[in-house]
């Protein structure tokens, strides 16, 4: 797995200015990179659920302090040069919605004993394309728990997921992930920060909403390895709403004010930019922007999203955007040569429509997505696009599992194939290659 640096883009500056900091050196280019500083919604795939309980943010209680990022390990001598040509891959998967029963799953993988979960053979399949990209960067649903206590149970929208995920997400080789979500706010403030904490003493970066006001509107700086140096990739992310509500709301809990900062449609367009251009003061070399958005289980965009896209990605200071939320996969564009995936799908859950006979087959598919953002001689940022089509592989039952995420090709899931690639190319295309296992 190719491990990269993340710090918040706070600290980046700073960095900047060392010759070398604490924590060791920067491995060469090429070797492990390093950690421094729309209608009401349908179910989500428990078992029993008819409608989703729109709008239920019953909050878990929790101590958890939030694990602050370790401090940047790099020489400057080693920087790509601000204004040189460089060339990153970036993977990325959709959501990775824990549901109970994948909690059930993950029990009986780990043996059955109390207490017990192991979601790693669920990643299985999916290892090669993530860990293979410069950078991979995942999708967190659900709030992760430190101490495995008050989880999720069946038919209850309010989610809670057992830490061993985020060693599983590592194991497949994430770099890091988001958590900007109609489920942020599940277990509360503490739940929020006790997340944080899981991904980060998991060795990954995190970037979306945070329990820490001061880094609040600040990206996740990850330091790339690169034949070029050091390249620096800032990843911001942003949710619909904090109340779990099926269309984008303005609402902030009132006992974290700052949350506005990962809230679209709070910041809108102008907020974005200003948060992806401080990125870009800092000494970032490309911005990736997560958006949860979009109306759940609708392939088509909605206005908002094809609006804020086009604003973006016209700008010159993001580089790239990852859509997540709608739970099927959304198709991409390319703006002024950059590209947008606005639905990346389900990566991991439990739906399905023979786990609850209202969702369609869709919500089984997802993709890894790999992207290559490349900087030319005169400054000018390009992507490249290429994707694996996945799905959830499930079997019903009152017994637990397999949930196994599977590569597709159009001899083993014919129809996923072809729905996928459909979709991708909704809007006409934008160059992307899909990729057979």
């Amino acid at each position: 797995m190719r491990r990269t640096s993340a710090v918040p883009a706070v600290a980046l500056g700073a960095a900047l200015l060392l010759a070398a900091c604490a924590g060791g050196t920067e491995d060469a280019p090429g070797d492990t990179p390093t950690a421094v500083p729309a209608p009401a919604p349908a179910p989500e795939g428990e078992d029993e659920e008819a409608t989703e309980d729109a709008g239920d943010g019953t909050a878990g209680e929790g101590t958890a302090e939030g694990v602050a990022p370790p401090e940047s390990s790099l020489a400057e001598e080693d920087d790509a040069d601000a204004d040189g040509p460089v060339e990153v891959t970036i993977a990325a998967a959709g959501d990775i919605l824990a549901h109970s029963r994948l909690n059930l799953t993950a029990n009986a993988y780990a043996g059955g004993a109390e207490g017990a979960y192991d979601y790693t053979p669920m990643f299985a399949d999916v290892t090669s394309p993530i860990s293979e990209a410069d950078l991979a960067l995942c999708h967190l649903e659900t709030p992760l728990s430190p101490d495995n206590t008050n989880l999720s149970v069946p038919d209850r929208l309010v989610f809670n997921t057992p830490r061993e995920m985020a060693d599983a997400l590592v194991g497949a080789g994430f770099d890091g992930c988001e958590f900007a979500s109609n489920h942020t706010m599940d277990m509360g403030i503490d739940g929020l920060a006790a997340t944080e904490e899981v991904v980060r003493e998991a060795g990954m970066g995190y970037a979306g909403p945070t329990a820490d006001e001061e880094r609040s509107g600040r990206a996740e700086v990850y330091e790339v390895p690169t034949e070029e140096g050091t390249a620096r990739v800032a990843h911001l992310a942003y949710t619909y709403t904090y109340p779990n509500s099926g269309t984008p709301t303005t609402t902030i809990p009132g006992e974290a004010p700052w949350l506005v900062d990962a809230s679209w449609p709070n910041l809108d367009s102008d907020g974005i930019l200003e948060q992806a251009g401080a990125a870009r003061d800092e000494g970032a070399d490309f911005v990736v922007v997560s958006m949860h958005w979009g109306n759940e289980y609708q392939a088509q965009p909605t206005e908002d999203q094809t609006r804020i896209a086009g604003d973006l990605l016209s700008s010159g200071e993001v580089d790239l955007i990852l859509g997540t939320h709608v739970h099927v996969i959304q198709p991409c564009e390319q703006v002024d040569g950059r590209h947008v995936i606005y639905g990346l799908g389900n990566f991991l859950s439990n739906q399905s429509p023979d786990t609850h006979a209202s969702l369609a087959p869709a919500t089984q598919e997802g993709m890894v997505a790999t992207f290559t953002l490349t900087r030319d001689e005169d400054g000018e940022v390009s992507s490249r696009m290429e994707y694996r089509p996945t799905r959830v592989e499930i079997v019903p039952g009152p017994q637990p599992g397999p949930h196994v995420i599977r590569l597709v090709s159009p001899e083993t899931y014919p129809q996923t194939w072809e729905r996928t690639t459909a979709t991708v190319d909704l809007l006409g295309g934008c160059e992307a290659e899909p990729v057979q296992p």
